[in-house]
């Protein structure tokens, strides 16, 4: 019997928060460009930090969801000799993750920008499309999302032999149990 998720499930639930954190971004950076625009550009802007509580909290919970349905997958689903190896390649997809976010930042950047525009990515983030950019990532994780449904529904989880339970009885002893005092008594009498 399996108590709470199994680790596709919460591989699954990860994608999930963390596609819907960068709707969330997406969503909160709309906002944030529209009061930009309302105001000059040396104004600091009236918007609160508190805003960015949603994203970073569903992104955060999907990456611990992920992490620990990932690591508890390669663990409990690879052969013996492969748990080693399967722990090093959870660590070098987390590599390739972040690499590719770098490449997909620079390729977003050369093909929304150009020598007299910005761009969505840029330095001056008031005067470029992070909200875009944000909604990008959102279809992208959701993309993301439905392949994993599909290949993890291919899945076939690998069973593992139990022994079997052995019931342990204990029978009562034959040897009386004795008090303390009931051994004061035998040595008064012996005296």
């Amino acid at each position: 019997m399996v108590i709470g998720f199994t680790n596709l499930r919460r591989i699954a639930i990860g994608l999930f928060l963390s596609a819907m954190g960068m709707a969330a971004a997406a969503a909160i950076e709309v906002k944030r460009l529209s009061v930009a625009k309302e105001s000059s550009e040396t104004a600091a802007l009236l918007v609160t930090v508190f805003l960015l509580i949603p994203q970073f909290f569903l992104v955060g919970s999907g990456e611990a969801f992920i992490y620990t349905g990932q690591l508890d997958f390669f663990i409990t689903q690879s052969p013996k000799g492969m748990k080693t190896v399967s722990t090093g390649l959870f660590l070098t997809t987390l590599a390739l993750g972040f690499y590719f976010s770098s490449l997909l930042v620079s390729i977003v950047t050369a093909v929304t920008g150009s020598s007299s525009k910005q761009g969505w990515v840029g330095e001056n983030i008031n005067k470029g499309r992070l909200d875009c950019f944000y909604g990008l990532l959102a279809a992208l994780s959701f993309i993301n999302f439905g392949l994993f449904l599909v290949c993890a529904s291919w899945f076939r989880r690998k069973t593992v032999k139990r022994a079997p339970e052995v019931e342990i009885v204990v029978k009562e002893s034959a040897i009386q149990e004795t008090s303390f005092y009931s051994i004061l008594e035998l040595e008064n009498h012996v005296a």
